[in-house]
């Protein structure tokens, strides 16, 4: 199992302060979460047998924080269609959000942008 890029990491904490502004992230957080249980324990199964860079779930974290759930989720899914053993594989980043306006965690968790 390949770990995150650097692009899915960030240094970002949730604050008690920031729990209200948080809320309306939490079913992407959920997403989120998800996913990292799922490349915790399946995808470990599997090893490394992507033949993309970075492997398809950890395009799917990404940009499920990039993009959302519902847009992050339709890129995960043509991603996952484009994998099979013909393809090309390589590097296969996700288009970072043009206006992108929150921080990460070093978890992957998207948290709102602090002013200070």
């Amino acid at each position: 199992m390949s770990a995150l890029p650097a692009s899915g990491r960030g240094t970002a904490r949730l604050r008690a302060s920031d729990v209200a502004a948080a809320l309306p992230l939490a079913p992407r957080n959920a997403a989120i979460g998800a996913l990292l249980a799922y490349r915790a324990t399946i995808s470990r199964l599997y090893g490394d047998v992507c033949r993309y860079y970075p492997s398809c779930s950890a395009y799917a974290v990404t940009a499920v924080q990039q993009h959302g759930l519902v847009k992050g989720s339709v890129l995960a899914g043509a991603r996952i269609a484009r994998c099979h053993p013909w393809a090309a594989g390589g590097q296969d980043d996700v288009r970072p959000h043009p206006t992108f306006r929150y921080d990460l965690t070093p978890h992957g968790f998207v948290v709102p942008r602090r002013k200070d």
